[in-house]
């Protein structure tokens, strides 16, 4: 019964419910992605180079079905999704970080506690005080 309610509070964290939110969000959003690598990249990028489709290219290891297909193409693209959504969430997180210094006002520069000047005095005293071997 405590596990239960454990993973009651674990659940009802406001954090969790942000997670899953992402995590659905994320989900559509990598379709979008594929769909604009696809749709959209794919026919650019064969356009320079001169019809190769990437998604296609595969060396097989061996004859007859059941042989072994290294399909560096579905690889590549792969590499071409992830930068593109890596890009998409730098720009995102790069303008909500934005947002939120706008909205804090100009950051203030925190005195430390504790100058160079201030240790090397309590390293002094330290030392001083110190009785004589």
């Amino acid at each position: 019964m405590k596990m239960l309610n454990e993973f009651k509070t674990f659940i009802a964290r406001g954090n969790v419910m942000d997670m899953a939110v992402g995590i659905i969000i994320g989900a559509a959003f990598t379709a979008i992605v594929s769909s604009l690598v696809e749709d959209l990249i794919n026919p650019l990028i064969g356009l320079f180079t001169g019809g190769v489709d990437f998604s296609g290219l595969a060396v097989r290891m061996g004859e007859g079905e059941h042989a072994a297909t290294f399909a560096y193409g579905s690889f590549i693209m792969s590499v071409i999704n992830f930068l593109i959504i890596a890009w998409v969430v730098f720009l995102l997180v790069r303008g909500v970080n934005r947002v939120q210094e706008m909205a804090m006002g100009p950051k203030e520069l925190a005195e430390p506690e504790h100058t160079e000047k201030d240790i090397l005095i309590e390293i002094r005293d330290a030392l001083t005080s110190r009785p004589a071997p």
